[in-house]
């Protein structure tokens, strides 16, 4: 006698339909953020720190997306930034960032996106979209079949040197991190081409996969900040690692370069500290 086959809610979904769905529903949410852009915010509150901040839009856009997901895949888990979480039966899980970028979002300023990763195993992220809604780019990847901005193929640079690397990096909420990590940044920048800061993890991640920087590092990160990028950076041929040694999922980390540069970039930022800011 045959076993019943799995049902729809639990059988293994291709990457490619998971990537359409994300795609579909962080569309929607970016389309929300953007038409609501520069209103007054009628609920402005922290949540770490009081540089922390976070607005009615996060919560807004968070709400959109999870009931988006869970009406087209309802048995799937949920992590969230603003707090959704479900454990799910299916085996895959949803990991959202409803807005990367709250500071930028607030002032007006570009790089703020929305973050959307399906994973089938804590860490294991098969499909990936981040929206930089501002500049009207879609970055999607999906395990094994490359990454792709607005359709179009991409690919991370070529750079080699490490003197002539153009780094993305961003610093944290606590004081004491902040302070930490530019001192370290004193011991970095003559060593490289310059720096970036541009205020979304997600968004960094994909400058670096699509060649707008050389590389990019942080410590202090939560998931959800790097799921669906650290995959759209390593689709694209980028080194996505951790600067701890630890999965990307439970580091806090991440560290993602050109190929050429990733090992000395990594090693420099492990020398002077990177992995053990406070």
């Amino acid at each position: 006698m045959s076993l019943p086959g799995p049902s729809a809610e639990t059988a293994p979904a291709d990457p490619q339909d998971l990537l359409k769905l994300a795609t579909r529903v962080a569309e929607q949410a970016a389309a929300l953020l953007l038409e609501r852009a520069g209103r007054h915010r009628t609920s402005v509150g922290t949540k770490s720190t009081g540089t922390d901040m976070v607005t009615e839009m996060d919560r807004a856009s968070e709400q959109l997306i999870v009931g988006e997901l869970l009406a087209a895949r309802p048995a799937d888990g949920i992590l969230a930034e603003e707090g959704s979480a479900r454990d799910g039966t299916s085996g895959l899980r949803w990991v959202i960032d409803p807005l990367d970028g709250t500071t930028n979002y607030l002032y007006g300023h570009p790089g703020w996106g929305v973050s959307i990763a399906a994973e089938t195993s804590p860490g294991t992220v098969v499909a990936g979209v981040v929206i930089d809604a501002v500049h009207g780019d879609v970055f999607t990847a999906a395990r094994g079949h490359g990454a792709r901005r607005n359709g179009e193929p991409i690919r991370r640079s070529d750079q080699a040197d490490l003197s002539r690397t153009l780094v993305a990096t961003g610093f944290g909420y606590h004081p004491d991190r902040r302070r930490a990590q530019a001192e370290l940044l004193v011991e970095l920048l003559p060593q490289i081409r310059d720096i970036r800061r541009m205020g979304a993890a997600a968004v960094d991640l994909c400058s670096v996969a699509c060649g707008r920087v050389d590389a990019y590092y942080e410590y202090g990160l939560s998931w959800w900040d790097c799921a669906a990028g650290s995959l759209v950076a390593a689709e694209a041929g980028a080194v996505v690692a951790s600067l701890d040694d630890r999965p990307l999922d439970q580091s806090g980390s991440v560290v993602a370069a050109a190929p050429g540069i990733a090992d000395p970039l990594r090693a420099q930022l492990r020398a002077l500290g990177a992995h053990r800011v406070p």
